[in-house]
């Protein structure tokens, strides 16, 4: 019986669990005994995001999808019901898919899209701990609305790092409540047009459509047209570089004939669609209001960044907060009062509830040079101490920069990893240097020397056949060895580019500026020692490359090849994604898996193997 098979009345979701296995980490994570059957039908319907009506991806009728609760070695068996007039696949950020690379959900390496009318059964087990999400894996419908929070409760073997901010038993526990009960809060991008409508408008004009008509927190949010006199007066030093004579377009855009950061290649202007760089008009959309409990003294949040193309900073009035895991691992908690977070990333934060009642202003804002963009949010919470009447301060302006010198934004040069782990005596078997830079048209990319072409996701999967993988889109590794990756930024002017890696976690190694000349780490080290982190390096499964303003950059990553399979590899930004910045990991060529009966693929229109 194949995984993806018509939809039927009452189909069953209870299936075997899958045996033990070992997590990316060296920790044995056996499974709980518990297997945690999870239903979402997805559905095409009329919605108003942030009061602007187009049609969206619904999960059992709502935007976002309902949250995925989960402890550490729980089985999961997650059905997806596809009501939706187009094929999609769902993949699940940030988790290992250890010993289970056909649950990955990427189209064209780990399975065949799932038709309309069809299902999906993906079953793999939570062997980390922390914050991740599900989100849409094809044609980037993730822009169309289909992505939800997955949170898993960390094993009681597990070290927590409460103790570095204070060693109060009454507040540890209050954090230690704080961390079981900690809620999603998703920040998000929303535009008019949907993904394939904007896939359409960037081959026909020719353009990177890298703007958004609204943020969004939680799903809601409002358009909000600043108005030419504040567009002015937020626009930034480093906006003002790129647009010369310029002016941000009263979107807060760079305008689209911007060749600095278009670049020189063909364009159709008339083909642009109104709203893609242009065109505000206000909307009434609905405001999220976040209501803690001031009795429990701390409460956590899953921030997580399911943007398409905006780079969120996030702060709370009047409300600091200890940053104490990043992509689902502990870090020393850190004391900030933003955090600029990047697409595909995960944070979660402590905020101590010491303040008098009232609201306070949830404040986010786009921290890219391509918009100025913001929106807000509330904090409500009530502790018999007085209700505030009085607006919040505000720790940060509407471009994102700190309102005053004492306000901190998170560093992530700073992050050490609790506890940290060493990689200096790790002896990478093999470098890839992989150049990201356009593609002969302003919305098309590399990742390494060609394009990653988005029809490949109608391709045979590689997971089934790795030899079909051609050589100039795949890197190949074998099983138990050690790979570096080092991404050379090497065009004039490039925003930072999350890279995400699927499958296990990596260590972030060195960055840069200037070209990377080096045929490996162990000979960069030689010449720039200072660039290198090998004793604390961060553990990650996204993260930015430097933004290239004034010249190249560079990015190091190593990662340890134990889960044989073929992952993706690429940018977060999703029109990157969609313009071909990806690659195909063929990891552990040398052991490759078995493929369960079950998962072989199945013709969509016969339900024949092929």
């Amino acid at each position: 019986m194949g995984l993806i098979r018509p939809v039927l009345a009452g189909l069953p979701a209870l299936l075997l669990c899958l045996v033990s296995f070992v997590s990316g980490y060296g920790e044995h994570v056996k499974g709980s005994g518990n297997t945690v059957s999870f239903q979402v039908t997805l559905t095409w319907a009329d919605w108003q995001p942030a009061g602007i009506s187009r049609k969206m991806i619904l999960a059992n009728g709502q935007f976002p999808a309902p949250p995925l609760e989960l402890e550490q070695g729980d089985d999961v068996e997650f059905l997806v019901i596809n009501e939706l007039p187009f094929s999609t696949a769902v993949h699940f950020h940030g988790i290992e898919q250890q010993n289970t690379p056909w649950s990955d959900g990427v189209p064209g390496l780990s399975q065949k899209p799932i038709p309309p009318g069809s299902s999906f059964l993906y079953k793999w087990r939570a062997t980390n701990y922390g914050s991740y999400f599900y989100h849409a894996h094809r044609r980037g419908q993730q822009e169309d609305g289909l992505y939800g929070a997955i949170h898993i409760q960390p094993d009681a073997s597990i070290e927590k790092p409460f103790s570095i901010i204070a060693d109060d038993q009454q507040d540890l526990r209050a954090m230690e409540n704080a961390e079981r009960n900690s809620a999603p809060i998703f920040l998000s991008d929303v535009r008019k047009l949907t993904a394939e409508e904007l896939w359409e408008a960037e081959v026909a004009m020719g353009r990177d459509a890298f703007c958004a008509n609204a943020l969004l927190v939680n799903g809601k949010g409002t358009v909000s047209c600043l108005g030419r006199q504040t567009i002015d007066q937020f626009t930034t030093d480093a906006q003002k570089a790129v647009l010369g004579n310029q002016r941000l377009t009263d979107i807060g855009c760079l305008p689209p004939t911007n060749a600095v950061a278009q670049g020189n290649h063909p364009h159709n202007i008339s083909a642009i669609p109104p709203s893609v760089f242009d065109g505000c008009t206000p909307s009434n959309g609905l405001i999220e209001r976040l209501y803690p409990n001031a009795a429990e003294r701390y409460v956590s949040y899953d921030l997580i960044s399911a943007a398409i193309i905006s780079t969120i900073t996030f702060a709370i009035d009047e409300h600091p907060m200890y940053v104490y895991a990043i992509d689902g691992q502990y870090i020393e908690p850190t004391l900030v009062d933003a955090i600029t977070i990047t697409n595909g990333a995960r944070y979660s934060v402590l905020v101590k509830l010491d303040k008098p009642a009232g609201d306070y202003t949830i404040r986010v804002a786009n921290f890219g040079v391509n918009q100025l963009i913001n929106g807000t949010a509330l904090l409500t919470y009530h502790n018999g101490a007085g209700i505030q009447q009085h607006p919040s301060v505000p720790s940060i302006d509407i471009a994102g920069a700190p309102s005053s010198p004492e306000y901190t934004v998170l560093n992530e040069s700073a992050i050490v990893p609790y506890p940290p782990q060493d990689v200096s005596q790790v002896q990478a078997a093999q470098t890839h240097v992989l150049k990201i830079s356009r593609y002969g048209q302003s919305y098309l990319w590399t990742l390494g020397n060609t394009s990653f072409p988005l029809a490949l996701e109608d391709a045979s999967p590689l997971l089934f056949n790795p030899t079909a993988g051609k050589k100039d889109l795949t890197v190949s590794t074998r099983n138990g060895t050690w790979v570096d990756l080092v991404f050379d930024v090497d065009d004039d002017l490039q925003p930072p580019h999350p890279i995400h890696k699927h499958s296990n976690k990596f260590f972030v190694i060195g960055q840069g500026e200037g070209k990377w000349n080096y045929s490996s780490v162990t000979e960069a080290m030689r010449y720039i020692p200072e660039n290198f982190n090998f004793e604390t390096p961060q553990i990650r499964d996204t993260f930015v490359t430097p933004p290239a303003t004034t010249g190249p950059t560079w990015l190091a990553l190593r990662y340890h090849v134990i889960n044989p399979g073929a992952f993706l590899l690429h940018c977060h930004v999703q029109v990157h994604l969609n313009g071909g910045m990806a690659l195909a990991l063929l990891d552990g060529i040398d052991e490759w898996p078995e493929i369960p009966e079950e998962y072989q693929p199945y013709d969509a229109s016969t339900l024949e193997k092929r």
